[in-house]
């Protein structure tokens, strides 16, 4: 079935004329690779061999995370060093929109390919592309995410590591000519150590390629997915340090007087995170309707600048506003502000958090949606923590018997808006500790993780990465019936030795065209080719032995219409509801334009069902 035969290594990317054939060298490395491949197969076992890889991929994805992370902390730490604290900057206004156009730019005449979006796309190669990504993604993203962020770019790193670390991993099982069910394991292992190796943290990176790419833990996986993730933190631990990406220090216990809180908190990060997801999907369509990409630029860059001049924590990935929360710092929340100052009367310290809050949705949509090429986890952390604490904070000043930790509640918080933006709950928690070492806050940290994940999950079935696939059928899940369907395609199940007949014709020329055809089913098109009914063998039997009707009776007389029409860009998902709707057992299928195309039939899609099935699920 075409769907599984494993793919040429050769890349979309590749020009013509610098393949083997014009270069002498390449193609003695070609030799050498195929004769390499050969080996393989005859000595080393697939489910073997994956791991070596794993291994290998887990060392470039680290290496691509730390190169990311030093770049943005470099020209992040060039560009805002003379800036001054005790007043507002008008570089907040530049430097936003500068970066955003520099990328734009880059992405637009260089890379001439869409890299927005990393984690959506992982999701659709592995769902609807054989786990294939282009090879340009290896290092595209991080230069383009760096810039975007470094500049002030109100988004995160994690989405284009992603990509890259998939990217690696695509790349690198085709090179070897593996199949698509052990690429598809290699991207999550590319995707798990861009994960690890960005945020330290091996255990949130496993589980973000089980929750978010919903890939399945089976016993071919799970060593993957372990090597790469270790071996990915672990570099990221050698170059720099083994300290949590966030200091933080606990200095109040968690005790039962505080669990209502925690119950409320969860349902306060469960509606935030709906409101994240809402208005970032709000502005993708608003930004989806500019014709022109350098309008859509420019409304991106006014809203951007304007935001991180009037909010300058907003600015960049804003890991340092979470890390003087978590030490108890709040006055520096306004730093670089016109409002510097401010931070030590109450009210406002309420009101400016909260504006923050509701704005960052709108600055990362801004970001993205101006060409910026960057991620939702660090937004999602981001408002996570300024919710916990905004919460605790108002909770402290209603004199509440119960005094609760500012501290302790921005950490709760990055875990309940980051599981309900992600729908990754245990991803949340795992990550949120790991970033922080606050693993005495485990239960907080569930209650929390899964009070919200739960609240979303009423109004929202999707995560914000995968609702756009999931709305065009395209999303792999772990539901195996689903997921086999959505590997499936139309194309590869139409059947069209369908002999067609015309309306016009005679029953003399129907008997003639059924002698030629080993089929009972017929479909009746006029001179354009477009389907007007079919005609079934069993319901003309009656008539078509009456050679007194041949030149009576025509087909536009005895056609009948199908129960169904299955149109070429319908998903399987929606084929197989046709047919349990209709009963039917063999459907029509036609172009957007009506013309006929053949036939698609239950048994010819449970035949490829159960070959993919078998395919899918070896382990």
């Amino acid at each position: 079935m075409q769907e599984y035969t494993a793919y040429d290594a050769a890349d979309d990317d590749v020009e013509p004329g610098t393949g083997p054939e014009t270069t002498p060298r390449p193609r003695s490395m070609h030799a050498v690779l195929m004769r390499f491949i050969q080996w393989r197969e005859h000595h080393v076992k697939e489910k073997d061999f994956v791991l070596v890889l794993a291994l290998f991929v887990g060392i470039f994805a680290g290496l691509a995370a730390m190169v990311l992370k030093w770049l943005i902390h470099n020209i992040s730490r060039l560009l805002t060093t003379h800036i001054n604290i005790a007043q507002g900057n008008y570089l907040y206004i530049l430097l936003p929109a500068v970066g955003v156009v520099l990328v734009a730019l880059y992405v637009r005449y260089i890379v001439k390919d869409d890299i927005s979006h990393g984690v959506t796309r992982v999701l659709y190669a592995i769902s609807q592309n054989k786990s294939r990504l282009k090879r340009h993604n290896i290092y595209t993203s991080v230069l383009a995410s760096s810039v975007t962020i470094g500049f002030g770019g109100s988004v995160g790193a994690e989405g284009p590591i992603v990509y890259t670390g998939a990217a690696i991993g695509s790349n690198l099982g085709s090179m070897f000519r593996l199949s698509p069910r052990i690429l598809m394991i290699l991207v999550g292992c590319g995707a798990a150590a861009g994960i690890a190796g960005i945020f330290k943290a091996p255990i949130a990176g496993m589980l973000f390629t089980l929750e978010v790419l919903m890939l399945d833990l089976t016993t071919v996986s799970v060593m993957p997915l372990l090597i790469a993730s270790i071996t990915s933190a672990t570099i990221a631990y050698a170059y720099t340090g083994y300290d949590f990406e966030f200091f933080f220090v606990q200095s109040e216990d968690f005790y039962v007087a505080k669990i209502p809180f925690a119950i409320v908190l969860g349902l306060v990060c469960g509606l935030v995170s709906l409101y994240f997801t809402r208005t970032m999907n709000m502005m993708e369509t608003f930004f989806g309707r500019f014709t022109n990409r350098w309008k859509r630029t420019a409304a991106g860059c006014v809203i951007l600048s304007a935001l991180v001049f009037l909010l300058p924590p907003l600015y960049g990935e804003g890991y340092g506003a979470i890390t003087d929360l978590l030490a108890g710092d709040t006055s520096s929340v306004v730093n670089g502000s016109l409002f510097y100052g401010e931070g030590s009367q109450t009210w406002f310290l309420v009101l400016f958090i909260a504006v923050i809050i509701l704005s960052k949705s709108f600055a990362t949509s801004a970001t993205n949606g101006a060409g910026g090429v960057g991620g939702t986890f660090a937004p999602s952390l981001y408002v996570g923590c300024m919710t916990g604490f905004l919460f605790a904070f108002v909770a402290n000043m209603m004199g509440f018997e119960t005094v609760l930790s500012t501290k302790n509640f921005a950490l709760i918080g990055m875990a309940g808006v980051m599981s309900g933006v992600m729908h990754a709950p245990l991803m949340a928690i795992f990550l949120t500790a790991e970033l922080t070492g606050g693993y005495d806050l485990f239960l907080p940290l569930l209650i929390v993780s899964t009070i919200a994940y739960g609240t979303i999950k009423f109004f929202e079935p999707y995560s914000i990465y995968t609702m756009r696939l999931a709305k065009r059928g395209e999303l792999l899940t772990h539901h195996k019936d689903k997921a086999v369907l959505t590997l499936l395609k139309i194309d590869n199940v139409i059947e069209t030795d369908f002999l067609p007949v015309r309306p016009e014709m005679s029953l003399k020329d129907m008997v003639d065209t059924i002698a030629k055809s080993s089929r009972n089913l017929f479909p009746v098109v006029d001179a354009e080719g477009r389907l007007k009914g079919v005609v079934v063998l069993d319901e003309i039997r009656n008539i078509m032995f009456r050679p007194d009707l041949y030149r009576k009776m025509y087909v536009s007389k005895f056609m009948s219409m199908p129960p169904a029409r299955i149109e070429t860009g319908m998903s399987m998902d929606k084929v197989m509801k046709t047919f349990d709707d209709t009963g039917a057992w063999n459907l029509p299928v036609v172009a957007d334009d009506g013309r006929y195309v053949g036939f698609v039939s239950k048994s010819k899609i449970f035949t490829s069902y159960r070959r993919v099935l078998r395919h899918f699920s070896e382990d």
